[in-house]
């Protein structure tokens, strides 16, 4: 049914939250102040109209935005977005306890998005290629996005060709595309695990005639005309297929620029959850790093740059599952310093260990504010002493927020 509701406040999602004595009702794309038409079931309102916007409405930048899912809140001004993410990690740290004292938001600007994965499938001889509606599979079809990298943008035709020639049947399955220093890395899974020798044939040509980097299906290397290359500080990267790398450069920058500024001086650092080196290598410019890594190909590409680089200190790694065998406080005593950057799940059994060793310094990187305050509180209770938390925008426009925070063994924050 259609009602009439005030929008009370944002949800975590992005949802405008009307309070009705029902229960909360979610209606996305609506802000907290507003007085809007939705169609309700249940608890999920649909946007029908804003009959008195907010002071904070401003115009999207997307003409796909209030259909496409792929951002959540473009409608809302700079300013107000902003405090929302930056509150975002203050509920966090206050359900732990932990000082609430977050600095402002480091935004990130439109077309900066350098890895993109996008939701494709077969449709009558073609293909669908864009990102699933809000709360739907529905796949919404883009020709244009101000989140992604321009070159991205640029190549939407040729990536529907490709998915078209990929595709098998209406299933749905992923093309995950980054923008490199050598071309486009191209990677889907969830497609055909084996493609046809004339499809293959065309896909491979399609790629090379486009100058992309490289195609990969189901973790196989169609082709690859040129290594992907990308930057981390002034090291060369050839990154694995379809492996981890942060979505922005910008962001990327900024929270290495904290990680590397807090643990300037330390003689000998661990990287944990290491990648394939976005902090390891611009660390290892002053101090020996031991870097720590689950995933081989992320590794083996860590340790190739590393030798490859001039004028590095030296780089050991190690494949290590360090959620089921993270490195002991005695493993951990050697350090003076130590990052960690591991998934949205945490690194609780790591921080444990942590808190029980002698490092002077950690930088914690976290892209899910939930479990990293759980799991500063635990350093925290060991004797750390936090130092500053920046929350930063690598995601524009959704709910995703990435935080730095640094810590010192002893020290009270100023």
């Amino acid at each position: 049914m259609s009602v009439r509701l005030t929008i009370d406040a944002l949800g975590a999602q992005g949802d405008g939250v009307a309070h009705t004595p029902e229960g909360p009702v979610y209606v996305p794309f609506a802000l907290p102040g507003e007085e809007v038409l939705a169609h309700v079931e249940k608890q999920r309102g649909t946007l029908l109209a804003v009959e008195k916007p907010s002071p904070v409405r401003v115009d999207p930048a997307s003409p796909h935005f209030g259909v496409c899912g792929g951002c959540s809140v473009q409608h809302m001004a700079p300013a107000a977005y902003a405090e929302w993410k930056r509150e975002k990690v203050v509920r966090a740290l206050r359900t732990r306890g932990l000082p609430e004292n977050v600095e402002s938001l480091v935004l990130c600007p439109p077309a900066s998005r350098r890895r993109v994965t996008f939701t494709a499938r077969a449709a009558g001889g073609r293909a669908l290629l864009g990102f699933n509606a809000a709360q739907s599979h529905r796949i919404v079809e883009i020709e244009s996005c101000p989140v992604a990298a321009p070159q991205i943008v640029a190549a939407l035709p040729d990536l529907r060709a490709l998915a078209a020639l990929i595709a098998m049947g209406p299933k749905p399955f992923h093309v995950t595309v980054t923008a490199t220093r050598t071309g486009l890395d191209i990677a889907t899974e969830g497609a055909a695990e084996r493609l046809g020798e004339r499809k293959r044939r065309q896909a491979v040509d399609l790629v090379l005639a486009r100058g992309f980097a490289r195609l990969s299906v189901g973790g196989e290397v169609l082709v690859e005309r040129e290594r992907p290359v990308v930057l981390f500080g002034d090291v060369p990267v050839a990154v694995p297929a379809g492996g981890f790398l942060q979505a922005a450069e910008q962001a990327e920058q900024a929270m290495a620029g904290l990680v590397t500024a807090h643990l300037k001086g330390a003689k000998h650092v661990a990287d944990l959850f290491a990648g394939s080196g976005t902090f390891a290598l611009r660390l290892a410019r002053e101090s020996r790093v031991h870097a720590a890594e689950g995933d081989a190909a992320a590794l083996a590409a860590l340790e190739e740059a590393a030798k490859r680089a001039i004028g590095l200190k030296p780089v050991s790694v190690e494949k290590r599952d360090l959620f089921n065998r993270p490195l002991s406080a005695k493993d951990l005593d050697r350090f003076d310093g130590l990052v960690f950057d591991p998934p949205r799940a945490g690194a609780e059994a790591q921080c444990r260990q942590i808190a029980r060793s002698t490092v002077a310094r950690v930088a914690a990187v976290s892209c899910n504010p939930g479990t990293l305050a759980r799991d500063l509180a635990i350093l925290v209770e060991g004797g750390y002493g936090v130092v500053s938390i920046t929350p930063i925008d690598q995601f524009l426009w959704s709910p995703h927020v990435e935080v730095v925070a640094l810590l010192e063994r002893g020290k009270q924050r100023g």
